[in-house]
């Protein structure tokens, strides 16, 4: 599939490396922490609910920030520099929600041991090639159609904040009309601006009194108990692999970058192994916060958004070095912008995402189950949409090809 706006396939091009520096631009390193703020912003609060439901202290919260943002940080930045691709990784958020849920009454010692047989597990998928092998079978079309599935709720959610308080939405959103009207790569830059000074203006940003602590690693030696690797180990493996690995993929292919993904599943994996005594409960490719870095506002050439996840990843590192700063700077922020930002910024890649999604007339059938179940929201067995839009999209074309099949042979 060819890159949104673009016509190469950001995998393919075969010209000679151009340095970093030059590569990077201002539009890069805005996606990147634009990529970082709605990865923090979105699930921050998960995370503490599931340290405190495994019973750790306050060190140990700080800790498992620490592991979290510091592997985020290294392998996004790994991963890009790596195969030129902005390849952004994210700490599993339906995975810390089922953890928030199901760890009362479990030592955290034991939590600890779930975490590293997940991370076992998800790293022997990469190293075998099985999920590779299982990406192959996704039509483009079908992943498109998850991508703007999964970035419906955050387009409606730019408008739907506008019953509550339509002045800084608003300002945004023309800030955005009037960049891409007169400079398109500087577009999301201006919005961010915009809100932030809109937002001062209104008196709603408040950053008195935020600590400026460095958080400290605090390792927990694992204790490996069957029943707590069976009933939280699995289920976490399943998530993450499901809800999380399987969308971001297909984002990827949606976007026009095809890598391998068995490299990229097996090197999260592996970092989760040895990030998951200090709180790395899960770590895996990243869909939304990934799809800021992969449009056209990011940058025009597909090949210099890279930098955008290298820019993204030396951020998430040093909010995993101050954890408690970063909390109170999330916090301090109005969530109205924060939705407002990650709307705007995922525009771009939404509508890339549709027009890929129903370019086909023979897969426009499954395109639209995948998308609108997809969009929906809705949770099945603990699994979200998006895994259950791609297992109905597929089921859609397979009928629908035997049908046309069946009419042509008739003819």
């Amino acid at each position: 599939m060819e890159a949104p706006n673009n016509t190469t396939k950001p995998s393919a091009i075969t010209t000679p490396k151009t340095a970093f520096w030059h590569d990077m631009s201002l539009s890069t390193v805005t996606a990147g922490c634009v990529a970082v703020i709605i990865g923090y912003t979105s699930s921050a609060a998960i995370i503490f609910q599931a340290a405190a439901a495994a019973g750790a202290s306050a060190a140990q919260i700080s800790s498992w920030l620490w592991a979290l943002g510091v592997g985020m940080g290294l392998t996004s930045l790994g991963l890009s520099l790596r195969y030129r691709m902005p390849l952004l990784t994210a700490w599993s958020t339906p995975g810390a929600a089922f953890l928030a849920t199901s760890l009362a009454g479990i030592p955290i010692e034991e939590a600890i041991g779930a975490f590293l047989f997940s991370a076992l597990l998800i790293t022997l998928c990469g190293v075998t090639g099985l999920f590779e092998r299982l990406m192959r079978h996704i039509p483009s079309a079908i992943a498109s159609a998850m991508l703007a599935g999964i970035l419906l709720r955050f387009g409606l959610e730019l408008f739907n904040v506008m019953e509550r308080q339509w002045l800084l939405p608003l300002s945004m959103l023309a800030a955005w009309v009037a960049g891409r009207r007169l400079c398109p790569t500087l577009a999301v830059p201006c919005v961010l601006l915009t809100g932030i000074l809109v937002a001062v203006f209104l008196g709603q940003i408040n950053l008195q009194g935020l600590p400026l602590t460095p958080a400290t690693p605090v390792f927990t030696a694992p204790i490996f108990n069957p029943s707590t690797l069976i009933g939280i180990g699995i289920p976490l493996f399943v998530i993450t692999m499901a809800t999380q690995n399987l969308p971001a993929m297909a984002v990827l292919r949606a976007a026009g970058y095809r890598p391998n993904s068995s490299p990229l599943i097996g090197f999260t994996g592996a970092a989760t192994l040895l990030l998951a005594p200090f709180g790395g409960y899960a770590l895996n490719m990243a869909a939304i916060s990934a799809a800021v870095c992969m449009g056209p506002d990011a940058h025009a050439d597909p090949q210099r958004r890279y930098t955008a996840g290298v820019a993204a990843g030396v951020l998430y590192i040093l909010m995993g070095i101050f954890g408690a700063t970063v909390t109170g700077i999330f916090n301090a922020l109005p969530s109205v912008l924060v939705m407002s930002l990650a709307g705007i910024a995922l525009l771009s890649t939404l509508s890339s995402g549709l027009a890929g999604a129903f370019e086909s007339s023979e897969q426009r059938d499954a395109a639209i189950v995948t998308f609108l179940l997809t969009g929906s929201g809705i949770s099945l067995l603990g699994i979200g949409g998006a895994f259950w839009g791609l297992v109905a999209g597929l089921i859609v074309l397979k009928f629908t090809t035997i049908r046309k099949a069946s009419a042509v042979k008739a003819l």
